[in-house]
């Protein structure tokens, strides 16, 4: 919205300074900023409204004897709509609403925002044990991957007139002059990313902070990388494919960094506001949607490699647990815990310091992640 009413200004009235608005990076900037102070901002009135409310998240019982997780119960949670608000509103407000990048990761963030607000609302306000039921929240998830998939495998050319190049291909890591064309395969590898991603981050957010720390983290690569996707110059540069408009994602990409740094503030230990499945599965298809939509899927296992490793161990315990159940009557576990995180909590760290170090590892594979654009 002030994007384009900034051009308009410029174009009509000539305007000094008004021509800075044609600049991702500009843009991106405020973006950010925007984000950090909405969340900083109405962080407190939004955990004041929740408390009032009596939304708190409620105890688990496998997690009593774990670390300090007997006191969190209580703690406001549906959290996830601080950083829904603060970042929606500053793309609307710094982004073209009209480039079809922009629209569909809005999709993708909202819809899954709203699904998991709706599981929230039923486990944490109705009671309801298990909240959503699982199927119906596969239905959700697998929807919005459809409705993109779709989207950009049937009607590329509503995205740039030379997306149909690459609308079903993405980069290979460490390969130079190399796509992977999924061809007709494209739909189902899109639903199953969004589902996976969403899901991945879910499990991650046990530990106060991991979640939206390693999300900002990984988002702040991604927001590098669809500025370049976006640049002629540097995506010849670096010999990826230049994916015309695509740059405006990184004016979602730096609000959802903003965004993350300003709910870190109250979601640090000890936090004081847990996001819920509400933000969770939002910010993890948001993670997914960018991926998707600037061709770098196949960067996701080691950018999100935090998000991986989690996912993995809950398979790997569960698989493991029912193979020993059947097999000897009953049931073996490799980790303490799972996720991952809480492995390493019954294994003696304070949460705080496995955060801290998960924070470490994710920087790490950002920087690799980076790497693999010249290493190659």
């Amino acid at each position: 919205m002030l994007y384009h009413l900034g051009l308009w200004l410029r174009e009509t009235f000539n305007i000094p300074g008004f021509g800075l608005f044609q600049y991702i990076t500009f843009r991106a900037a405020l973006a950010a900023i925007s984000a950090l102070l909405i969340s900083i901002i109405f962080g407190p009135i939004i955990i004041k409204k929740l408390k009032n409310h009596q939304i708190g998240e409620q105890a688990k019982s496998e997690l009593q004897k774990v670390g300090n997780h007997s006191l969190k119960a209580g703690t406001p949670t549906m959290g996830g709509l601080i950083v829904l608000f603060a970042l929606l509103l500053p793309t609307i407000l710094w982004a073209d609403i009209s480039n079809m990048f922009i629209i569909l990761i809005l999709l993708i963030t909202a819809w899954l925002g709203a699904v998991g607000f709706l599981d929230d609302y039923l486990k944490v306000i109705k009671k309801f044990p298990n909240g959503l039921i699982g199927r119906y929240k596969i239905v959700g998830q697998i929807s919005i991957g459809l409705i993109v998939g779709a989207t950009i495998y049937f009607f590329p050319e509503t995205f740039s007139y030379d997306f149909w190049k690459f609308n079903t291909s993405t980069t290979v890591p460490f390969a130079k002059n190399v796509n992977f064309d999924f061809g007709i395969l494209y739909i189902p590898i899109v639903i199953f990313i969004l589902t996976a991603t969403s899901n991945a981050v879910n499990l991650t957010d046990g530990l106060d902070g991991l979640s939206i720390g390693t999300v900002g983290i990984a988002t702040l690569a991604l927001a590098v990388i669809s500025y370049f996707s976006g640049n002629a110059n540097f995506s010849e540069y670096l010999n990826i494919p230049y994916l015309r408009n695509s740059g405006e994602l990184t004016i979602f990409a730096a609000s959802l960094v903003g965004a993350a740094l300003g709910f870190l503030w109250y979601n640090s230990y000890p936090a004081q506001v847990f996001m819920g499945d509400t933000g969770s599965l939002a910010l993890g298809g948001a993670l997914g949607g960018l991926a998707i939509l600037i061709k770098k899927e196949f960067l996701l296992p080691i950018l999100g490699g935090i998000f991986f490793a989690e996912t993995i161990s809950v398979i790997i315990q569960v698989s493991y647990f029912k193979y020993t159940k059947k097999k000897y009557g009953v049931g073996r576990r490799i980790f303490k815990m799972a996720p991952l995180h809480h492995h390493f909590e019954k294994s003696g760290l304070h949460e705080s310091k496995i955060v801290t170090r998960f924070y470490i590892i994710a920087v790490i594979l950002a920087i690799i992640t980076m790497a693999t654009f010249k290493v190659r």
